[in-house]
């Protein structure tokens, strides 16, 4: 008997997703617990598995919009004594109808002594969702390590690639023969918005017609932060698991400066004000299919550690599409680093309903005057975007210049002074 492949319920406000992805091709083997396909919702993406060994049927096709609940394929379970006679999908290639010869332009030339190795990272070991991403970075996949099973390469292993390799990306290595199409690409293409970009582009107008948001500027002289974190960097990482970064500075001193000015921690709801004796702080991270802020709650309870490991933890659940409606929701502030990107200064824009969000920026070195003398410091552009119908400029001015000075000696944040 057949076991459905149904849209699973993601939250009580979502009724509809898309079907961003299928893994598997239609007739293809699936292991339980494998991931089948990517369904993406106005506010998060995730993978759906298999729930039992079987065949594959696939009802519905990528791309289109379904209801929660609705029956997209089936598993046909392997009866007893099938399982030899069928190869797995992990090997990249299916099996001939049993009782027929192979063809011969389909057998396999023996392989060379020293490349043996390349064919487990060529393009036919990797998923549909994997070899596109391959493809549009121009990357070997023979360097990268897989960490799936019998060594096969995951999304999460590439975009681990990327972000560990010297410089961002590598140099793009020679397109597949088949990747590259001799014909010059059309003028335009058109694409539906996936639900996230919609959402995105939603909240985005919606802060810019219901907010009355303002932007203040300051400059932060990164010397000290980047001396502790130096000094400490090892035995941090040695004691936690995790490095010491920036960004739990920051959100320290946030968490801090938050507490001084509540107004920046409060919304807005009708004719009220409603302040949060807590500090749930927002990070906003990109990923492949948008830019999602999944919340650290209770930041004030928590330790420098605490915040990196919270963080780590969300990176690794947006990579394994694992991320869930509950880890976005209740934010009081949200923190955005551009700096990663490249960003000299911008202007963030309100999390709605939330009244502040702070945005980092790239180090660079600047001259600034010290003690009368030009010197050479690290310097960081920082910008506070916040509601003016509930904060004063005087208040986000200040509320900045007290993070600058938290920042920039991030010791009284330990001393609370």
């Amino acid at each position: 008997m057949s076991v459905a492949v149904k849209v699973p319920s993601v939250g009580e406000s979502i009724q509809e997703a898309f079907l961003a992805e299928w893994f598997k091709q239609d007739g293809d083997l699936v292991n339980k617990d494998e991931a089948l396909f990517v369904l993406e919702t106005d506010k998060v993406t995730l993978e759906v598995a298999a729930e039992v060994r079987g065949v594959l049927k696939i009802l519905v096709p990528a791309g289109e919009t379904v209801a929660i609940g609705t029956k997209v394929g089936e598993i046909e379970p392997l009866a007893q004594g099938e399982a030899e006679q069928v190869v797995p999908a992990d090997a990249g290639q299916e099996a001939p109808p049993a009782g027929l010869p192979e063809p011969e332009e389909e057998k396999q030339a023996p392989v060379e002594e020293g490349k043996a190795e390349s064919l487990s990272g060529s393009r036919l070991d990797l998923s549909p969702a994997v070899r596109r991403l391959v493809a549009e970075k121009g990357l070997d996949p023979a360097r990268i390590r897989g960490s799936g099973p019998g060594g096969r390469i995951t999304k999460a292993d590439v975009l681990l690639y990327l972000e560990q390799a010297p410089a961002g990306i590598p140099e793009p290595c020679t397109a597949p023969a088949e990747l590259t199409a001799s014909q010059a690409p059309p003028a335009e293409v058109r694409k539906p918005m996936s639900p996230i970009r919609r959402r995105i582009a939603a909240r985005l107008l919606e802060a810019r017609r219901n907010t009355a948001m303002l932007t203040t500027f300051n400059e932060i002289d990164m010397s000290g932060a980047m001396a502790m974190r130096k000094a400490y960097k090892e035995e941090f990482a040695a004691r936690h698991g995790v490095s010491l970064g920036f960004m739990s500075i920051f959100i320290k001193a946030c968490v801090a400066a938050l507490q001084e000015f509540p107004e920046i921690n409060a919304f807005i709801e009708g004719d009220q004000i409603v302040y949060h004796n807590y500090q749930h702080i927002g990070v906003a991270i990109g990923s492949d299919r948008g830019l999602v802020v999944p919340v650290i709650r209770h930041a004030e309870k928590l330790s420098f550690a605490g915040i990196e490991k919270a963080i780590v933890d969300y990176v690794a659940k947006i990579r394994e599409n694992r991320l869930e409606l509950a880890d976005l929701e209740g934010g009081t502030f949200t923190v955005s680093n551009g700096g990663v990107y490249g960003s000299l200064l911008s202007t963030p824009i309100l999390n709605t309903p939330q009244s502040g969000i702070l945005g980092m920026h790239k180090i660079e070195k600047q001259p600034v005057v010290v003690d009368d003398q030009i010197v050479i410091r690290p310097m960081m552009y920082v910008a506070l975007s916040y509601d003016h119908r509930i904060v004063d400029g005087r208040e986000a001015v200040t509320f900045l210049k007290r993070i600058k000075e938290l920042v920039e000696d991030p010791q009284r944040m330990l001393l609370e002074v």
